[in-house]
């Protein structure tokens, strides 16, 4: 099994998100920039996590996303099942037809080993996430980054047209 790079950047997406709550709505561009994900990705991603109810969103000026549920609410599993990303390790999607129509030899083998990445994929939630990232300095080291190139091109230019 190989999760694609569509349920990585969600939860990478996410968990952004999840390290900004509180301050307001968070800005697609501005978690584009951070993770360097294509902001039309994002708003693909974005659509299909709000359908599923793991995001709001607020229009207008200083718009944005926000989560739609407590940190403790949302596993990994969730977030990669709202993608479309399928946790899946047999080769035939689970339909037991890997061989002539027929299970093979090691289906049930691939199917308890989607189970188990399943399972241990729904006990981490974003507030695990954000206490890790919390502890590794990673999300500190960006928003400062962030910071500092926000000043440089503040004294070029209008801050808000860039980010």
């Amino acid at each position: 099994m190989r999760l694609t790079t569509k349920g990585r950047f969600a939860v990478t997406a996410m968990l952004d998100l999840a390290l900004r709550r509180g301050g307001g709505p968070v800005t697609l561009a501005g978690i584009s920039e951070r993770q360097k994900i294509s902001l039309s990705y994002l708003e693909q991603l974005f659509g299909k996590l709000r359908r599923h109810a793991l995001v709001e969103s607020v229009r207008g000026p200083g718009g944005g996303y926000y989560l739609a549920k407590s940190l403790d609410d949302i596993a990994v599993s969730d977030i990669i099942k709202a993608v479309d990303e399928p946790i899946d390790a047999t080769q035939c999607g689970g339909l037991g037809n890997c061989h002539d129509e027929h299970e093979c030899m090691t289906h049930e083998l691939w199917t308890n080993l989607s189970g188990k990445i399943y399972e241990y994929l729904a006990s981490v939630t974003l507030a695990h996430l954000v206490a890790q990232q919390r502890g590794t300095g990673v999300a500190e080291i960006q928003d400062h980054t962030q910071s500092v190139v926000k000043r440089r091109v503040g004294a070029k230019t209008d801050v808000a047209s860039v980010f």
